[in-house]
């Protein structure tokens, strides 16, 4: 499948009609408990007792869950010239949780921002996060959800001010704490949020997704609410790992981060397309799209699921507009793969939207449907077979295949409850088809909500029907629209 403007072409066949009205709410998830160290304040400092406090620091190690680390903190300072850089406050070192989770106090000032790092050894393991396994070099590979272990070498780091927010350790923070260092302020809390937010647009993440709470990705049906960007985030750090299986130069984590960490401190990028040598974005754009849609057979929540699908189509689509990353205009060389699955997988993109804001009830109305379809005989038959409102426009298209439908929609402007729906909140669409208005059971997913054609073509002689639903960024659907028809 490829995009062209705002056309989705699937093997020449184009689709369209008004798609439903959404609903539905977000959410957040909250972490699990920590273990905790005190340290006091290292020999050496200069802090005066009136300004010196105990500052809590806390946060989860997941890539994926990272048990029985070795989390240490440092207090992040200004010398005289304004460049900040790490001063070692002798913190004794804690371990995380079962959940990934850790907790320490640093002496310091309340105000200061904190460089925090996890390190591995004997006693660490990692939860297998990649489906279906994770492989190893010289080890039997690790099933999914199931512990290994790490080497000497495995180390992550995030930063940033504990007084307001938590400090997560993950592959992307990482990158963000090296990127953040070529800053000629050095870790100074500016040069810090704009790499945070200069990585988020990297894997195409909501603003302020790296602090959301990372979800354990082997527990997802354990979830009563986790939002689709705190999945993304998740998922995202797990395709790092996912790399080792898919290339014989890497063979661990720790090597896959000493590659990005490299290019990342020496040209503050990442090789875009990569040159089969370097860790590439679009390697792990397509990772992570990959196990987007390996996952969703892992979960038993329809709700679950469906945001695995909303970020599969977030990533299938960050990969095809890799090349706008760092500003170039040029997307073609991201418009050659075909991930279409015409059995009824799904194609899957992103908006780089944020969540709605605010609860809805989490069902919405149907819109009246309109096709325009070419029956390329010289004739066009349109019907619209919803038994509502409606009457049908009939165009002549002699581009379309006799063998094809075109379809074409307006995307909805309400929720149910009457809530404003701007694009920036929708996901894309899915458009199910079949021979019979009870039996649809073929589907394509559009993960882009600016599309509003798709053609559909190959199909066999009779009469085939067709429905739109609307997805928003959370994973909510909306119900079908009203089926249309077209004699083939």
């Amino acid at each position: 499948m490829t995009y062209c403007g705002k056309k989705l072409t699937k093997q020449g066949l184009l689709i369209g009609f008004t798609a439903a009205l959404l609903s539905g709410c977000g959410g957040g998830q909250s972490g699990g408990d920590a273990t905790s160290s005190v340290s006091s304040q290292a020999p050496g400092t200069n802090d005066s007792t009136a300004d010196a406090v105990e500052v809590a620091v806390a946060g989860a190690a997941v890539k994926g869950v990272i048990q029985q680390g070795i989390v240490t903190a440092s207090r992040l300072v200004a010398d005289g010239e304004g460049v900040y850089s790490e001063q070692n406050n002798a913190t004794k070192p804690t371990r995380t949780a079962d959940d990934g989770s850790y907790a320490l106090k640093l002496r310091g000032k309340s105000n200061d921002w904190a460089l925090v790092e996890i390190t591995a050894d004997g006693k660490t393991r990692m939860i297998c996060d990649v489906v279906p396994q994770c492989e190893q070099a010289g080890a039997a590979p690790v099933a999914f959800g199931q512990p290994l272990t790490l080497d000497s070498n495995f180390m992550l780091s995030g930063a940033g001010d504990p007084s307001a927010e938590t400090v997560n350790l993950t592959p992307l923070t990482h990158l963000a704490v090296s990127l953040a260092k070529r800053s000629a302020s050095g870790l100074s809390p500016d040069a810090i949020s704009n790499a945070y937010a200069e990585i988020e647009g990297w894997f195409g993440l909501s603003a302020g997704a790296l602090q959301l709470p990372v979800p354990d990705l082997t527990r997802l049906d354990d979830m009563a609410s986790v939002s689709a960007d705190a999945v993304q985030v998740a998922i995202t750090n797990a395709a790092f790992l996912a790399l080792v299986n898919d290339n014989t130069q890497w063979n661990s984590i720790s090597d896959v981060m000493a590659d990005a960490i490299s290019q990342v401190s020496t040209t503050g990028q990442l090789s875009i397309m990569g040159d089969g040598t370097h860790v590439a974005l679009a390697d792990i754009v397509s990772a992570a799209a990959l196990q987007s849609s390996e996952l969703q057979a892992t979960v038993d929540s329809s709700v679950i699921s469906q945001k695995l699908v909303v970020v599969e189509y977030r990533n299938v689509n960050r990969f095809k507009t890799i090349a706008d990353v760092y500003g170039d205009s040029d997307t073609s060389v991201a418009d050659n793969t075909d991930t279409t699955d015409p059995t009824g997988g799904t194609d899957t993109a992103t908006d780089g939207s944020t969540e709605p804001t605010g609860e809805t009830s989490g069902s919405v109305e149907p819109g009246t449907g309109e096709v325009v379809a070419d029956s390329g005989a010289g004739s066009t038959e349109t019907v619209a077979d919803g038994g509502a409102e409606g009457s049908t426009d009939t165009v002549i298209e002699n581009s379309v295949p006799a063998n094809a439908a075109m379809l074409s929609w307006t995307a909805p402007l309400t929720r149910e409850n009457g809530e404003s729906l701007t694009m920036g909140e929708i996901a894309g669409y899915e458009v199910v088809y079949g021979s019979s208005a009870d039996n649809l059971d073929q589907s394509l997913a559009i993960g882009d909500a600016s599309v509003d054609e798709l053609l559909v073509d190959n199909l066999d002689t009779g009469t085939w029907y067709f429905a739109i639903r609307t997805l928003d960024i959370d994973g909510n659907r909306s119900q079908l629209s009203d089926v249309v028809y077209k004699q083939i």
